[in-house]
């Protein structure tokens, strides 16, 4: 992949990383492999990106990988507590947690077929954003959690249930997210987590394997079925509360008790 191309400048310094080969976007989280949670900076210049790409027609196929030694190790807890501190109403947490809502509704949204490839760890909101994208491959080293439970928080970042539910089916998901179990690559192919499996030396082959069919198909064509798509898939979350996961969380951490967000065991 050549990084001689810098796309997009203006993100904030670090907190992604955007790269442009044709028609091809590669973007990476943790670009300075400096810390693999996912924090109010990234976020914001994801949305950004994203948002920008409408008037970027051009870029085809978005890829979204990690340069960390994890994709995604989660939601920066230590900057929800923060903005509670900060704002004892919950206003400021809000904030912060519509953030995610509207990453993920961007991710869905927009025109571009987008990759998700994923290796290491890919825990909680890592595996959110993860499935909100069209195609996902994976490590056959990759380790998947859904931490929230276990943390003492409702599984609310992004909107996620319902796109998980979706993706891989009710009865598995709610095992999932009661027991916080640890589960394998092979177990998300199973479930359509993954669509494919590679050994991570491997994963740029198997990405190539989509992006290089994908950016020879009509653009037109590609549009219209990745929204007939996704309008088939928001039919089957007739139930869509996720605007609610900012107020389910606020009020979760606001509450005097919620301070302790280390992992259950």
């Amino acid at each position: 992949m050549n990084d001689i191309l810098p796309a997009f400048p203006e993100h904030s310094p670090g907190s992604i990383g955007a790269v442009q080969d044709g028609a091809v976007l590669h973007v990476r989280l943790n670009p300075a492999r400096l810390d693999d949670t996912l924090g109010v900076a990234a976020i914001d210049a994801l949305t950004t990106l994203l948002d920008g790409l409408h008037e970027r027609p051009e870029v085809r196929v978005l890829v979204l990988s990690s340069a960390g030694e994890d994709f995604c190790l989660g939601a920066d807890r230590a900057e929800y507590l923060a903005a509670v501190d900060a704002d004892r109403t919950g206003a400021a947490m809000r904030r912060v947690a519509d953030k995610a809502q509207r990453l993920c509704q961007a991710l869905e949204n927009t025109h571009a077929v987008t990759v998700a490839r994923l290796h290491g760890k890919v825990v909680g909101a890592g595996l959110a954003l993860a499935a909100y994208c069209d195609l996902r491959v994976g490590a056959d080293t990759c380790r998947f959690r859904m931490p929230e439970v276990g943390l003492g928080l409702p599984p609310a970042w992004g909107g996620a249930m319902g796109r998980l539910v979706a993706e891989a089916g009710v009865s598995r998901i709610r095992e999932l997210m009661l027991t916080c179990e640890v589960f394998d690559a092979e177990t998300a192919h199973r479930l359509g987590l993954l669509h494919k499996v590679a050994p991570l030396d491997q994963l740029d082959r198997a990405v190539t394997a989509w992006t290089r069919p994908l950016v020879r198909r009509s653009p037109e064509s590609l549009v219209l079925t990745k929204r007939m798509l996704t309008g088939f898939s928001r039919a089957a979350r007739t139930a869509d509360v996720s605007a609610l996961d900012a107020h389910l969380l606020t009020a979760h951490l606001t509450r005097p008790a919620s301070r302790d967000l280390t992992p259950a065991t």
